[in-house]
């Protein structure tokens, strides 16, 4: 968890600059329910702050099945989108966060990230946790950075 704070510090100190390079956009998923207390992500300056994310299909908030790997695909389907809206793309992305409801599907997980980052593969942190909102298998994080 300190890297991770470290991390976004310095993200935060490089979006510093002009005053309007602070000004804060917020980007809503229009398909979420209004009544969801988040925002799909938070840009400030260059930097993108993109909400946790499960593998949900879209337009709902219901979990795809198949595990692992398979909300892992539809995770970054998801970020595509929600970047694309605010002229990003996955290729943006500097740092993830995953979080992983079992750790025996690692592997799963794993495989469907690399697909994802055919390239260069952004910072990354992996965890086991005790429990996900709807039951999902995995929710990834990440900070995207404009180019």
């Amino acid at each position: 968890m300190k890297q991770l704070f470290l991390v976004v510090l310095m993200m935060a100190a490089a979006s510093c600059g002009k005053a309007d390079d602070n000004a804060r956009e917020v980007y809503r998923d229009p398909a979420l329910s209004a009544d969801l207390p988040f925002s799909s992500a938070v840009v400030v300056g260059e930097v993108i702050y993109l909400s946790g994310e499960i593998g949900r299909a879209p337009g709902t908030t219901a979990v795809v099945e198949g595990g692992a790997g398979a909300q892992t695909r539809q995770i970054f389907e998801n970020y595509k989108a929600t970047l694309e809206n605010l002229d990003a793309g996955l290729e943006d992305i500097v740092k993830c966060t995953v979080f992983l409801e079992d750790m025996a599907e690692y592997a799963a997980m794993n495989e469907a990230y690399a697909a994802a980052f055919p390239g260069d593969k952004p910072a990354r942190s992996t965890m086991g946790v005790d429990g996900l909102a709807l039951g999902a298998a995995v929710e990834i994080e990440c900070l995207a950075v404009k180019s």
